[in-house]
C-alpha cells in the first residue's frame, strides 16, 4: 500500500483501526507532503510516521513551487482547473505527482535515513548506508527486505515542477592561489549520463589551501563524473588581477558512495 499524503483532519491521533496504518498490508510506504499543523497552517496531511517507511520530501510540510505567485499558479501549464486546484492544496497534491513521476525514473527520489530534515540538509545522513536507499514512490517496495528499523524516516528534495527528482551529490572543494579573495565559487559536474548546471559551493573569503563543501541536489544523475566545471568571481574589480584555482574537487555519489 503507498499512502499519499494520508489524511491529517479527523485522522491524526486516532487507533490504527481508523486510519492508514503499517498493519495493514505487508508493505506499507507513505509519502508526506502536507504535514504541516491544519491550524493555522491548512495543512492536510498527517506528519507521524505511520508505515514500514515514510518519505519526508523537503521536510514534508512545505514543497518547493508551491509558494508561486496565486495567479500564475492558477492559469497554469495545465489548465485553469487543474492550477486552481493546485493552488487551493498544492503540498497536500505534490504526492500523486511525486508519485508519477517516480514511475518513469527508477534510479529517483531516493530517500536518505534520517532523524530530521534539519539534519539531513547540513548533510549528517548522507550518503546512503550500505544497503542502499529506497526510492520513495513506485518502487519504493523494492526496499522491502531490506527494513531493519520499525519506523524509517526518509528525507530528500525535490524540484518546483516537473520533472521532480533530483540527485544529491557531495561536491568538496580545496583552493589554490597566493592570496585570499572575496568571491564565490561555483562547480559544474559532467558525467556519462548528462551535465548539470552550475552550483555555488560558498561565497565570502576565499582562502588558497581551504576547503570548502557543499551539498547538491542536481537535476540530473550524470552517471559516472568525466569532467568538473571550477568556476570562481570575485564581488567587485580588483585591479590585482588575483589568481584562483581548484587544487582538488572531491565528488561523491549519495547512492553509490
Amino acid at each position: 500500500l503507498s499512502g499519499l499524503d494520508p489524511a491529517q483532519p479527523y485522522f491524526q491521533g486516532t487507533p490504527i483501526e481508523v486510519r492508514l496504518d503499517k498493519s495493514d498490508a505487508d508493505f506499507v510506504d507513505i509519502i508526506h507532503t502536507d504535514s504541516a499543523p491544519t491550524i493555522p497552517n491548512l495543512g492536510f496531511g498527517m506528519s507521524p510516521a505511520i508505515g514500514h517507511i515514510d518519505f519526508y520530501p523537503n521536510g514534508g510540510e512545505q514543497m518547493p513551487g508551491c509558494g508561486k505567485n496565486p495567479v500564475s499558479q492558477i492559469v497554469d501549464l495545465d489548465g485553469i482547473w487543474e492550477g486552481t486546484r493546485d493552488f487551493v492544496a498544492c503540498n497536500h497534491l505534490r504526492s500523486y505527482k511525486y508519485y508519477s513521476d517516480s514511475i518513469i525514473y527508477p534510479d529517483g527520489f531516493l530517500g536518505y535515513p534520517c532523524a530530521s530534515y534539519e539534519l539531513f540538509q547540513s548533510g549528517n545522513c548522507f550518503p546512503c548506508p550500505e544497503e542502499g536507499c529506497p526510492n520513495m514512490g513506485h518502487y519504493a517496495d523494492k526496499f522491502k527486505d531490506k527494513i531493519k528499523n520499525d519506523m524509517l524516516k526518509l528525507y530528500l528534495n525535490t524540484g518546483e515542477a516537473r520533472d521532480f527528482p533530483l540527485w544529491r551529490y557531495k561536491v568538496t572543494v580545496t583552493l589554490s592561489g597566493k592570496s585570499k579573495v572575496k568571491g564565490y565559487v561555483n562547480v559544474a559536474l559532467y558525467g556519462s549520463d548528462g551535465n548539470t548546471k552550475q552550483f555555488q559551493i560558498t561565497k565570502g573569503t576565499l582562502k588558497p589551501d581551504n576547503t570548502y563543501t557543499a551539498y547538491i541536489d542536481a537535476e540530473v544523475n550524470v552517471g559516472e563524473v568525466t569532467k568538473v566545471k571550477f568556476l570562481w568571481n570575485n564581488n567587485w574589480i580588483n585591479p590585482t588581477l588575483p589568481k584562483l584555482g581548484a587544487a582538488t574537487i572531491t565528488v561523491e555519489a549519495g547512492q553509490n558512495r
